[in-house]
């Protein structure tokens, strides 16, 4: 059953959120196509200022100064270079438009916000102390990705695993985020707080999404199933 709030018109929220990801990307000194950042160092340099002034730096948002407060939210939003886009909005556009037709367009942008924003500050709680930049959408599409696991657990998805040679096979999709869940969890207890893939901030975003989602809907769930099984029996 389609959410009648996301039904008329698809899921703009999910291919919303694409947009502004790859949009704020391609005017960025990181995308290379803006030629009034300049070249050589100037374009480096130009691209470390971007980072410090949309990005979450750990150190400083633990300082609590109101700038910093708002970065968790910019970050989302920054992205560091173009597999880093593409493989978040390749995730985004996969998982998300589900989970938005069955929480809504106003929840899964709530959604989407408040838990991309507690992974990014779980990071820097954890990491207080360092001064590397954090930016992505990691977090959000991970918490996006827990809660397909509790709403669509039997949905089949295309995916690619290295040791079968690449090939895309479909496999319910339990099986696929629960093997991504456990790389994220190994990546992010052997993981520095140096410069890298902020695996923490992926299993956070995976947790809260999983929580919310099973807490949110376990009970309107469990009372459509029986629903259902009481409008079988009564069947002749």
């Amino acid at each position: 059953m389609i959410n009648w709030r996301t039904a008329a018109g698809g899921p703009v929220v999910t291919y919303g959120l694409i947009g502004l990801c790859c949009l704020a990307f391609l005017v960025s000194p990181v995308s290379g196509f803006n030629p009034g950042y300049g070249r050589g160092d100037a374009l480096l340099a130009a691209q470390s200022a971007y980072f410090e002034r949309w990005g979450v730096i750990p150190s400083e948002l633990m300082r609590g100064s109101p700038h910093p407060l708002l970065t968790p939210l910019t970050a989302l939003f920054v992205h560091g270079n173009w597999l880093h886009l593409l493989g978040n909005m390749l995730y985004l556009f996969v998982f998300g438009a589900m989970a938005e037709e069955r929480m809504g367009r106003v929840q899964f942008t709530l959604f989407y916000l408040v838990v991309g924003y507690l992974a990014l500050v779980a990071y820097a709680a954890v990491n207080a102390a360092s001064d590397h930049t954090l930016v992505g959408a990691s977090g959000a599409i991970s918490g996006v990705l827990g809660a397909f696991l509790y709403l669509f657990p039997r949905a089949r998805v295309t995916s690619l695993f290295p040791f079968l040679l690449f090939l895309p096979l479909r496999f319910p999709a339990w099986i696929v985020l629960i093997f991504w869940f456990v790389l994220q969890w190994l990546a992010a207890r052997s993981a520095g707080p140096g410069p890298g893939v902020a695996y923490l901030a992926h299993v956070v975003g995976f947790g809260t999404g999983l929580l919310y989602a099973s807490a949110r809907y376990w009970r309107t769930d469990r009372m459509k199933g029986k629903t259902a099984a009481t409008e079988g029996e009564r069947q002749p």
